[in-house]
């Protein structure tokens, strides 16, 4: 369960259908993605590749073992939403389009490409739309929202959203932290993305 779609969405850059690969990639397994157009295909590979860059960079592991001692290994389930967070609170440093706008670009996208989503998409669809996933992350309060959301739809008993406690504990290192690795997962992903572009 891996919710930083602000992020992934994002790093896509601004191939539409790149985009959509790279959000939908979490549920498509295996060699299944062949079974997607070319820049579909790009951007499924591209999710892979952050994913791999994120689990095994030492600035997220630092970061993620924060919430280790409480949250065992959803640690790093509630660092991808943290860093979405972070990247959607200063959005204006790293996109001229508001997030509001480009949110809205983005769900109208999904709108107009519906029918080649697979299944389960299709049915976060409605949610994502009415909650407004990519612009809620902003706020602490939205922050505990989605956490609050994603404790639902685990089986054990578990309250991922009081993470915020100790986000708000160390909310500058946290944002530091982010901020830093950020521009290094900017930097890989501009240089995979071009590779892959380069293959197909």
């Amino acid at each position: 369960m891996r919710m930083n779609y602000l992020a992934h969405i994002y790093l896509s850059g601004t191939n539409t259908n790149i985009q959509i690969g790279n959000f939908i990639a979490d549920g498509i397994k295996g060699k299944s993605y062949l079974a997607y157009p070319p820049e579909i295909q790009t951007g499924i590979i591209l999710h892979r590749k952050i994913d791999s860059f994120t689990d095994t960079h030492k600035l997220v592991y630092q970061s993620a073992h924060r919430f280790f001692d409480e949250f065992r290994h959803y640690n790093m389930v509630i660092i991808d939403v943290v860093f979405d967070h972070f990247l959607a609170k200063n959005w204006e440093i790293y996109h001229d389009k508001s997030l509001g706008v480009y949110a809205a670009d983005f769900y109208q996208l999904l709108k107009t490409n519906f029918e080649i989503l697979p299944d389960r998409i299709k049915n976060l669809y409605p949610i994502m739309i009415k909650e407004n996933w990519l612009t809620c992350y902003a706020s602490l309060e939205g922050l505990h929202y989605i956490l609050s959301q994603m404790s639902k739809r685990i089986k054990r008993e578990i309250s991922l959203q009081n993470a915020v406690k100790t986000l708000e504990e160390n909310y500058t290192l946290f944002e530091d932290e982010f901020k830093l690795f950020f521009d290094e997962l900017k930097t890989y992903t501009q240089t995979e993305l071009l590779k892959l572009q380069t293959e197909t």
